[in-house]
Parts: C-alpha cells; sequence; structure tokens
C-alpha cells in the first residue's frame, strides 16, 4: 500500500494476495481507486470513460466468489486501452471520428483479465486510430504524471499515464510500432511486447497485418509476469534468475540520421554495467536495418490507416490521420505491402541473434525526451511523422519481425524525467526477457510512481 488507509500505489501482486487472504475487500480496493482516478485525472487526461458504478458493482461480485484462492489478479483494479472491446462500451480508436458501437462482449484479453478476478475501472486515451507515438484528440493531450507538460507517449499514453500515476497497478495496452514500450519509456515502467502469436492481438477492425500485440504496462517486473501469464492464458510462474548470458548491445538507430541523445545512451551503459555484474557478457552487436525496411515500415503504417478507415466517415477523420488514410491508399494499391517482406526481416532477425551468437539484444528505448504535450491532432501531419520518429525509433523493426521485447526502466533524465532501456529477444523469450528485467529491478530500483 501507499499508506495506511488507502490500496493506491499498491502492486497488483500485494492487491491480489490481500484480497484472497481476506485483509482487505474487492470493493474498497476499488473504491480507493475510484476515489483516487476522480480526484487525478482531471489534471491527466488518461481516461476516456470511468465504470465508477459498473466496477463497484463487479468488485462486489470478486468479492462473493468461492474460489478466490484461484484468481490470480482477484480484486485488482485494471485499466483497458479504449481501442479494445469492453462490453457495454463503446469502442473509441482515439477520437468521436473513430468511435465504435457498443460492444456486445468483451475482447479475448479483457474476458482473461476478469476471469483472473481484475476489475475494469476505466478505459484509456489514445491518439486516434493508435497511429502516433504521443497521445492526445480534440479535448485534450494526455498528460505525463511525471511532468504534465509532457506526453507519456503513444499510443497506449493513456494506460502508462494511470499506471505511473498510481491509479491502477495494471493497464492493458497494445503494440503496433512500439505503442507500449514507449509509452512505458516515458513514464518510467514495464511494458512488455510478446511474440507473435503469444496473446490473443485482433482488434476486430484491424490488427495492421499482424504487427500488433496486445501486453501490460506495470510497476513491477513481478506485475509485468503476472499480468502477462493472464494474459497469454497461462499459470503464472516464479521468475528465476537466468543463466549467464551472452548479451548484444547496440545503440544504432533503425531511422538513418537520427542518434540517441547522452541520457539515452547513458541508460544504455548503465544497464549493460548491471548486467555485467549480474554474471553475463556484454558485447557490440549492431543489427543491419537495411533501408527498405524503414519504406517498409512506412508503408505498412499507412495501410494499416487505409484498411482500418473504410470502416469509418473518413471526412470526419482528424487531418493529419486523413493524409495518413491517403498514403495508405496509394502504398496498398501499388503493393507496396507484402507478407513476404515482413517473412523476410522476421528470418534476418532470428539469424542475427544465431550468427552473433547473442542470447537477447539491448538497445535504447528513446533517441530523446518524451516531446511536450500538445494538441497534435490540430498539428500537421509532417509535424506529428517529425516528432513520432525522431524522438522513438527503436520500437517498430521488432513488430515487424513479431519478436517479443520489453521496456525497463534506468534511472533518469538530468530533468527528472524517467529513463528506459529496451531487451529484444527472439522467439518465445517472454519469461527471459521477464527475468533479465528483474535483474535490473534487484540491481537499480526505480521510483515506481510519480506521485505529486
Amino acid at each position: 500500500m501507499s499508506d495506511g488507509s488507502s490500496w493506491v500505489g499498491a502492486t497488483a501482486k500485494q492487491i491480489s494476495r490481500a484480497v484472497r487472504r481476506g485483509d482487505v475487500s474487492a470493493t474498497q480496493v476499488v473504491a480507493d481507486t475510484i476515489e483516487q482516478i476522480s480526484i487525478s485525472d482531471p489534471s491527466l487526461d488518461a481516461f476516456r470513460v470511468i465504470r465508477a458504478g459498473e466496477a463497484l458493482s463487479e468488485a462486489e461480485k470478486v468479492d462473493d466468489q468461492e474460489d478466490l484462492a484461484n484468481l490470480p489478479l482477484a480484486g485488482v483494479p485494471v485499466a483497458v486501452k479504449e481501442n479494445t472491446a469492453v462490453a457495454g462500451l463503446p469502442t473509441w480508436g482515439g477520437s468521436a471520428a473513430a468511435r465504435q458501437p457498443v460492444a456486445e462482449r468483451d475482447h479475448e484479453v479483457v474476458r482473461r483479465l476478469r476471469g483472473a478476478g481484475a476489475v475494469v475501472v476505466g478505459v484509456t486515451r489514445m491518439p486516434e486510430m493508435g497511429l502516433w507515438a504521443v497521445t492526445d484528440d480534440e479535448d485534450a493531450p494526455t498528460r505525463n504524471p511525471w511532468d504534465r507538460d509532457r506526453t507519456p507517449g503513444g499510443s497506449s499514453g493513456g494506460s502508462a499515464a494511470a499506471v505511473a500515476a498510481g491509479l491502477v497497478p495494471i493497464a492493458q495496452g497494445n503494440d503496433g510500432l512500439g505503442s507500449i514500450r514507449i509509452p512505458a519509456a516515458c513514464c518510467g515502467l514495464v511494458g512488455l511486447k510478446p511474440g507473435r502469436g503469444v496473446i490473443p492481438a485482433e482488434l476486430g477492425i484491424d490488427d495492421w497485418f499482424g504487427l500488433v500485440e496486445n501486453g501490460v504496462l506495470t510497476t513491477t517486473v513481478a506485475d509485468a509476469a503476472l499480468g502477462f501469464s493472464v494474459l497469454a492464458g497461462r499459470d503464472p510462474v516464479r521468475l528465476v534468475e537466468p543463466d549467464k548470458l551472452r548479451i548484444g548491445v547496440s545503440t544504432r538507430s533503425p531511422v538513418v540520421g537520427i542518434r540517441p541523445d547522452e541520457p539515452n545512451l547513458g541508460a544504455v551503459a548503465t544497464a549493460a554495467t548491471f548486467l555485467t555484474k549480474a554474471g553475463h557478457d556484454t558485447v557490440i552487436a549492431e543489427p543491419r536495418y537495411p533501408n527498405a525496411l524503414g519504406l517498409r515500415v512506412l508503408a505498412t503504417w499507412f495501410a494499416s490507416a487505409y484498411r482500418e478507415s473504410q470502416h469509418l466517415d473518413v471526412r470526419k477523420l482528424q487531418p493529419r490521420t486523413r493524409r495518413h488514410v491517403r498514403l495508405g491508399k496509394w502504398a496498398w494499391r501499388v503493393g507496396l505491402v507484402k507478407q513476404a517482406h515482413r517473412d523476410a526481416w522476421r528470418e534476418q532477425s532470428i539469424k542475427f541473434f544465431a550468427d552473433r551468437e547473442i542470447d537477447v539484444l539491448l538497445t535504447p528505448a528513446l533517441a530523446a525526451a518524451p516531446p511536450p504535450a500538445d494538441s497534435y491532432s490540430a498539428r500537421s501531419w509532417r509535424h506529428n511523422m517529425s516528432v513520432s520518429m525522431r524522438y522513438a525509433p527503436y520500437a517498430a523493426p521488432w513488430n515487424v519481425a513479431g519478436l517479443p521485447a520489453i521496456v525497463v526502466p534506468v534511472g533518469t533524465r538530468p530533468d527528472g524525467l524517467p529513463l528506459g532501456v529496451q531487451i529484444v529477444g527472439p522467439p518465445d523469450s517472454e519469461l527471459l526477457l521477464l527475468s533479465i528485467a528483474g535483474q535490473l529491478e534487484v540491481a537499480n530500483p526505480w521510483q515506481r510512481h510519480a506521485f505529486g
């Protein structure tokens, strides 16, 4: 608990353990959460919808269950990203123009969260159609709890802001070109993007040609492991320290002309030092990012917007999105988006790990500080593209490859904003990534919340 009277700020594991033991009711935990959201969210705009009455009613049902001992998330308040169906709510897509009708049933990942005893307290904001690495809409920008003049990142920016502010211990997000890992880095959180096919990922409208994966944002590695196991439909496991690993280290940007700033370079050096002290070997291992990869990532990004727009009134979308859609229509029609291209990069990426004889790859999470919290929805397409690509170039290649990747906090910038690093692994290495993250957490603990 964050203090003696409220469960705000407690971890998911602390809450679920207390509810299972009978030390506190799920209803009390959710009541504390709803009260804190009502106090804190007006200055953050993390939530699109707060399910106050519904959440309290559902918490009471959790308390009435006889099998609490079998619920790994018993009574844990969670937030769900607004493009993920929650029964009884519209499935927002970052704006009124991108909103879908009221969902008749939960998305599978929401069903799994509820089945584990979690209580959905609300849905969190994202940029229109999840296209940008900043979160805002016509109402207001979502703000970073560490510095309300900065963005929490995107597209799962609302989820990250809610967790970093201590409003929920776990928030679901999804990651198409970095949309879990970028906000995790901006907000000092653990953010895991699983590999392809590990967690149900279909969003009902479009899954960005298979690039999108569902996952969680948390303040601790233990909560990340717990959330991952629930979403993956697995029994929770206790993380164990990995055997001696060979860790590749790379600071090369996938985007030509963009270099990480000194704080982000320092974060990689710090993480490498701690991992070496933990008994691992670290070696320089720079992936070769083909020029064609960048063009194909852009084409897929554009075409994803075009395909999703087929269900919407394009005239009502934001100007930045309309241009994205137009470019996507062109990219799709001239054949720039092909599964063979994505398969080739996946094969090259897997071969990279084998050829360099490395177990995982350590990179910066970001290239620069989180940009200002601004009304990006009213700015030009060119401005949005520049902002998103310049500060967050490191995540996208691993969506195309379908490989698991995690962001872990590593200290702070001189201005006090969090720093993070990204660790990428070969297929089926999610638990290994979590174990490495756990070693970093033990060696270099981070401040879990931006209270105040």
